[in-house]
């Protein structure tokens, strides 16, 4: 299982988080707040990633995490704990092969699509903390965006291509914040006190998942179709995630349900359109079913 660990402001409130990485999807398991401004401390984390792994000790985790969580005093603590890591690391940050000086990661020669593996390496020249081993990648220019600068992860992990997609998962944890501010629930909008607000993000990570859940249904079910349009011309992506479908899904037939007289009343004096309309009955019928 991937865990990632991040942090978001919603308002006054500094909120740290640990999510499990599903499918490109965060879920959320475990969070606090945080009564101070700016990052988290290697306590802080320590408090909320000991919980998810005593829940999750019978699986083989690995723990990402972006630049906030670059600090050898975490990953050495995972390690310890018999865990795997990624963490993204800042491109000042130094390193030493054996028998080497240390050097910036910025001075690491690169090109857009390289990627570099280096074992058993010193990061930062804090001692005591062992070796780890260090992945680099420049993603290469897609659809005409080009990636500022590469990735630099420090990782447990033996091979590059593993790092590389590994922590790649982590943008789901983007995704998911979307979902519980504009995207979804507009946590932003909420006057709760910071004691209510972690109740509300329990309903939320509740309903979150439920709607995700119920949405790959409709989509395993291929109903989506009557919930909204799946995508566009000229596009290859899905115009709309899982989490969308199943939280529209049900407001698509509240609005049937709304209309129905007039739906039948319709369909009595447009007699070929029976067969469609006898379709989406059905579809809705699917999508009403529970998981």
């Amino acid at each position: 299982l991937i865990i990632a660990l991040d942090r978001t402001q919603w308002k006054d409130n500094n909120i740290l988080m640990v999510s499990v990485i599903y499918q490109k999807r965060a879920l959320p398991i475990y969070w606090c707040l945080l009564n101070k401004d700016g990052c988290s401390n290697l306590q802080e984390q320590q408090k909320v990633l000991r919980p998810v792994i005593r829940l999750l000790k019978h699986y083989q985790l690995v723990v990402i995490g972006d630049r906030e969580f670059h600090g050898i005093e975490l990953a050495s603590w995972l390690h310890r704990q018999g865990l795997k890591y990624v963490f993204r690391q800042k491109k000042d940050t130094t390193f030493r092969k054996k028998r080497q000086d240390f050097q910036p990661l910025h001075t690491i020669p690169l090109s857009p699509g390289d990627r570099r593996f280096y074992p058993d390496v010193n990061l930062t020249q804090n001692k005591g903390f062992g070796r780890c081993n260090l992945a680099v990648y420049w993603k290469r220019k897609y659809r005409g965006k080009q990636e500022k600068e590469p990735w630099y992860l420090s990782t447990n992990l033996t091979d590059v291509s593993t790092t590389v997609k590994i922590y790649g998962q982590r943008f789901g944890i983007e995704a998911m914040f979307k979902d519980c501010k504009t995207g979804g629930y507009n946590l932003e909008g909420s006057q709760a006190s910071p004691d209510r607000l972690v109740r509300l993000i329990l309903l939320i990570a509740i309903a979150m998942t439920s709607a995700w859940l119920q949405g790959q249904k409709t989509q395993f079910s291929r109903q989506q179709s009557y919930v909204c349009r799946p995508s566009d011309l000229n596009r290859n992506r899905k115009r709309h995630s899982a989490f969308w479908i199943g939280l529209y899904g049900y407001n698509w037939i509240i609005s049937l349900n709304g209309c129905q007289d007039l739906v039948l009343e319709m369909m009595a004096a447009v007699r070929n359109k029976q067969a469609f309309y006898q379709q989406g009955v059905m579809a809705m019928m699917l999508i009403q079913q529970p998981l």
